[in-house]
């Protein structure tokens, strides 16, 4: 599963004039044979504190940061990231509206951060040598050039497979994780420091342009490449002779190939009956100006950036607020191949390339059915310029069976409602992998996060020494081809504010209890004090949860207990393990969060991403191990919740050529927030479209 943003990805930014680059608020609805767009005016921009930076805000930063660095001799800075400096939460007297910027100096391959206030630096600060941030799309796009042009992958290509046609040549971008004192040695030199990306290797075999499923042709050399001096600094699996063959069986889905395969279908199956989803009223919910949401008693407020993609904030059901923000912040994606060069086969996601910078624009009627919102988004690209991402972001109600029945036996009477949700979604694809994101709020009061898998797998030829139709660290998925046991460990911080800013965390396990008839048992509160209590583990066999209390006094008018939430793991796919890579590995020392399900810390501002600001070539442990040592209180605090849980992947000869989709997530359910079931004011409603099958089958 790969993990840089892929080259084509810079493409689908459109840079434009910030007067054409406002979020168009665009309802779209899909019927049966066509999609019909309707747009109202475009909303006013306000200067709503925590909305994402305009094209305007962003152009005027950008062009400050450029002045700022060539009163000091730099021309060409290279901009990472052009972002809003988020303001604290509920803070009395908001601060004026701040950009965070990141560039990169090609010259001495520094990296500085900025902030911008207006059109004026206010304060720059140079990292530490060395210091790699997030690989841009236009990075992943260098390091494929880089690869690919140069002399010598293009002549042990020749030599090993006579392959000289470099544009049937794909090389996949990875961040290069330091494994060993081998890899760490990759990184040192004299003067500038080297910014590394290792580009697995492919060959297209079928179809004239990108459709072929490279993955199914795997070649076993592995250039590394320096974006600072635009070289190949070491080829890996040259010292593998005779060279192994490059599989040839076609295994494809892309549909103007199917009719390649070697042994999978060739032809269509016939096409399945018509099933649309038809609001001939429109969508219930209402979008408002700075991208606030209001539907059936929630009220969400839309946002995203370049790192994180998806931000919901102010959370609030009938005004009561739930939580101030919620994002996935980071992933560990680890490779179990003990064999060279796989030792380094591992990515942090949202840090190494930025969720944000590689969203979908997504497709109405295959994405998103229904009646459809998108939401566009703005961000900078490497030249500081605003650049459009359209439809990033797809709002939509969806039915979701039964909410709630009850038939009095006795007579007969029937008292059902249908279920139905919001579901704010984006994807992202991250070169051969997708994730979907859905974020659902639901007529129960509860608030669910889904994941769903999808995309390749990214696949290599065994090791030196395995056999070839038997691979110890992975799995036979096609011919010669080999895809390897991984994990995706996701991070997601929840900044809590259960009625209230002040809340407590505990645990809550279910367990028996000594009775006479031993048929006793229930649930048993403990309160996590302290940030080192708060490091847990999931565990079904107790089905536990963590509950979010308000600390303010605010309390259920039937329980007499504090208002609260719980948050319960893994209501979606299977429950996970933590990350399985050893403690003394690289990928559990930078990736610590994924060795807890829990952690928990008083909110601070400079406490955002559980690895740390910086991931890729990072070497020493940040993020979360290191915010708890001062072990702070948690009781009565502005908390945050780090929820880790993830998906272990063993792949299956059912996942290729193409992964139907996995799923992973969690749910946020009320606990005594409300004095009852909040969805009894539902009307009753009986859905006119339902036919049946066979007239006269039943008597209505």
């Amino acid at each position: 599963m790969l993990r840089s943003c892929v080259f084509s990805l810079v493409r689908h930014l459109t840079t434009i004039s910030s007067s054409t680059c406002r979020p168009s608020l665009c309802l779209l609805q899909a019927t049966n044979t066509r999609s019909v767009w309707s747009t109202g005016q475009e909303p006013r921009r306000s200067t709503y504190l925590q909305d994402a930076l305009t094209p305007d805000e962003i152009q005027t930063a950008s062009s400050a940061v450029k002045g700022y660095m060539s009163a000091s001799g730099v021309d060409d800075p290279r901009f990472v990231a052009v972002s809003l400096k988020e303001p604290k939460p509920n803070i009395d007297e908001p601060p004026k509206r701040q950009a965070e910027v990141l560039v990169l100096n090609p010259s001495t391959g520094i990296a500085t951060e900025m902030l911008v206030q207006g059109d004026e630096v206010i304060s720059s600060e140079d990292l530490p040598l060395g210091t790699q941030p997030m690989l841009t799309p236009a990075d992943c796009d260098l390091a494929e050039s880089i690869s690919k042009s140069s002399e010598e992958v293009q002549r042990a290509l020749k030599e090993r497979y006579d392959i000289t046609d470099m544009d049937k040549v794909v090389g996949d971008p990875w961040s290069v994780h330091l494994a060993s004192e081998e890899d760490r040695l990759l990184v040192e030199g004299d003067g500038k420091p080297k910014r590394l990306v290792q580009t697995f290797l492919y060959q297209r075999m079928e179809g004239e342009g990108m459709e072929c499923n490279h993955y199914a042709h795997p070649i076993d050399i592995l250039p590394i490449v320096d974006l600072n001096s635009k070289s190949v600094v070491r080829i890996d699996g040259l010292d593998r002779l005779p060279a192994p063959k490059v599989p040839t069986d076609s295994v494809n889905y892309h549909r103007n190939l199917l009719h390649t395969n070697s042994y999978l279908e060739t032809q269509w199956r016939p096409r399945m009956k018509d099933l649309s989803i038809v609001q001939k009223d429109g969508p219930s919910f209402n979008v408002s100006d700075n991208n606030l949401v209001d539907w059936q008693g929630w009220s969400i407020r839309v946002g995203f950036n370049y790192r994180e993609g998806l931000v919901l904030q102010d959370i609030k059901y009938k005004g009561r607020p739930i939580m101030n923000r919620a994002s996935l912040v980071e992933m560990a994606v680890p490779y179990g191949d003990p064999s060279a060069p796989f030792t380094r086969k591992c990515a942090f996601d949202v840090g190494d390339y930025g969720l944000g910078y590689c969203a979908n624009s997504l497709e109405l009627g295959c994405d998103c059915l229904g009646h459809i919102h998108y939401f566009d988004v703005c961000m900078a690209d490497e030249f500081g310029n605003p650049s459009v991402k359209k439809k990033a972001i797809c709002m939509h109600e969806e039915d979701t069976g039964v909410l709630f029945k009850h038939v009095e036996y006795r007579n007969g009477h029937n008292e059902s409602r249908r279920s139905r949700e919001l579901v704010i979604s984006s994807i992202a694809t991250v070169v051969n992998y997708e994730y979907l994101f859905y974020w659902r709020f639901k007529l129960d009061g509860s608030i669910e996060f889904e994941i769903k898998l999808s995309g390749e797998l990214s696949t290599n030829l065994t090791s030196s020494g395995e056999d070839p139709n038997h691979p110890s660290h992975g799995v036979l998925v096609a011919p010669g081809v080999n895809a390897q046991t991984h994990q995706h460990m996701f991070c997601c911080r929840l900044d809590m504010s259960i009625d209230g800013e002040k809340n407590t965390v505990s645990e809550v396990d279910i367990v028996a209890e000594d009775s006479p008839y031993g048929n006793a048992f229930g649930p048993v509160e403990t309160v996590l004090k302290k940030e080192q209590d708060a490091v847990r583990l999931y565990d079904a066999n107790k089905a536990r949860s963590w509950k979010i209390s308000n600390a303010e006094g605010k309390l259920n008018s039937i329980t007499g207990k504090p208002t609260a939430f719980k948050l319960v793991p893994f209501t979606s796919g299977a429950a996970g393990p933590t990350v399985l890579t050893h403690d003394t590995s690289s990928v559990s020392k930078k990736g610590a969060f994924a060795q807890a399900h829990l952690w928990v810390t008083p909110f601070d501002e400079k406490e955002r991403y559980p690895a740390g600001e910086y991931t890729p070539q990072s070497l020493e442990q940040d993020g979360l191990p290191k915010w708890i040592k001062g072990n702070r209180n948690l009781e009565a605090e502005n908390i945050v919740l780090w929820h880790s849980f993830g998906v272990t992947h063993v792949p299956r000869v059912e996942d290729f050529p193409i992964m139907n989709v996995e799923h992973t997530g969690f749910t946020l359910k009320p606990d005594g927030f409300f004095d009852g079931n909040p969805a009894i004011d539902i009307a009753p409603d009986v859905n006119k479209g339902s036919k049946l099958n066979t007239p006269g089958c039943c008597s209505s």
